[in-house]
């Protein structure tokens, strides 16, 4: 059977309705779901180069990428199935041939409750300045994570919240703050020239879909040098890994200065993994949430004492709200969300998981 628009659209309405996060096209093999973490087969036709043609002109504007569809060898964007949810989307060759992939974002921005996420993000995005982080590998729900706290100072404060994506993903409907949203490409050209433009755009918070280069850090810096909260993503595991990838962006004469301006304005990374839940139905994240203080900023200042940062997050639990992933992982299996085989699998310290399971965790969540 041809592929037809309506026939896409069920599939994406399908799709979204099932909880599936991805959407893989590939010419001459059946479309695929991943569906929980996993890949699962849709029993269509397989999927032809003209197929493909025609999904790229639903979703892509852009008259010139049309145009030169043979030779794009790839391209990003993002479009809306009206009633169902947005699209973000990338074009790539392969082998000669062509492969879409497609992330579905709901029309609908979560909430942090909805999400399960502790309490302590909130509070984080309450901060009045400074620079949050939010880590993670492609896929870990970075963007969700980052919209609920967004959509959580769009209902509590009167602020204006200047967005700047690659490509907009969650459309936030203005409640009490003001958001403006700028998509690269469309709107700007690039995020440092964004960036550039966005201190002289009168906002409180901005938020940086990804922390590229050295300098997006060095404008996200100054940005938050200057008494704004800045919000960024980074493809990193934890809170070390985060600074030390930092660090690494600028040139070596430059990394002591870039050490310090990132120990002074640096409030919190929170590290996420998304772990299946036990009832089968969906995932949950299991966070790492470092929150700075004078202990994390001196480990900061030193190489030497770098891990200790470790320490200090674990220790932060009972006071700032801070935690490991393995404290957070030991508490979704208590609460009965994961199960024992995934909580073991997914912990840091294996040992540790098993050991606060048999002694108990006198730590409790803010």
């Amino acid at each position: 059977m041809a592929l037809t628009k309506e026939v896409f659209f069920n599939l994406v309405k399908s799709a979204n309705a099932s909880g599936v996060s991805d959407i893989h096209l590939r010419t001459d093999e059946k479309p695929s779901f991943r569906l929980r973490g996993d890949l699962v087969q849709v029993k269509l036709e397989p999927i032809t180069n003209e197929d493909l043609k025609l999904v790229c002109n639903i979703m892509i504007k852009d008259t010139d990428v049309l145009k030169n569809l043979d030779k794009i060898k790839e391209h990003d964007g993002s479009f809306s199935v009206p009633n169902v949810c947005r699209v973000r989307y990338n074009l790539m060759r392969y082998q000669g041939k062509i492969g879409l992939i497609l992330r579905l974002i709901s029309d609908k921005v979560p909430t942090t409750e909805e999400l399960k996420l502790p309490a302590v993000i909130n509070k984080i995005a309450g901060a009045n300045a400074g620079l949050v982080l939010v880590t993670g590998a492609t896929g870990s729900g970075k963007s969700s994570t980052l919209a609920a706290m967004i959509n959580f100072i769009n209902r509590t404060e009167a602020v204006h919240i200047l967005t700047l994506e690659d490509p907009v993903e969650y459309v936030h409907a203005p409640l009490k703050a003001r958001i403006t949203q700028r998509e690269i490409g469309a709107d700007t050209s690039d995020f440092a020239s964004a960036l550039r433009s966005a201190l002289r755009q009168d906002p409180d918070i901005i938020l940086i879909g990804e922390m590229r280069d050295a300098e997006t850090i060095s404008i996200a810096l100054k940005a938050a040098e200057t008494g704004h909260l800045v919000f960024g993503t980074v493809h990193t595991t934890d809170a070390l890994s985060t600074i030390g990838r930092l660090i690494s962006m600028f040139p070596p004469e430059e990394q002591a200065v870039v050490r310090t301006r990132i120990a002074d304005n640096l409030h919190a990374t929170v590290s996420q993994r998304l772990l299946k839940t036990v009832d089968g139905k969906g995932r949950v994240a299991a966070q790492e949430i470092m929150i700075n203080n004078p202990g994390i900023r001196e480990s900061i200042l030193d190489p030497h004492k770098i891990k200790e940062i470790y320490m200090y997050i674990e220790k932060g639990k009972n006071t700032s709200g801070a935690q490991s992933f393995d404290q957070h992982i030991t508490k979704l299996f208590k609460d009965g969300l994961i199960s024992k085989e995934e909580a073991r699998s997914n912990a840091s310290k294996p040992e540790d998981f098993e050991r606060n399971l048999m002694f108990g965790d006198d730590q409790t969540e803010e």
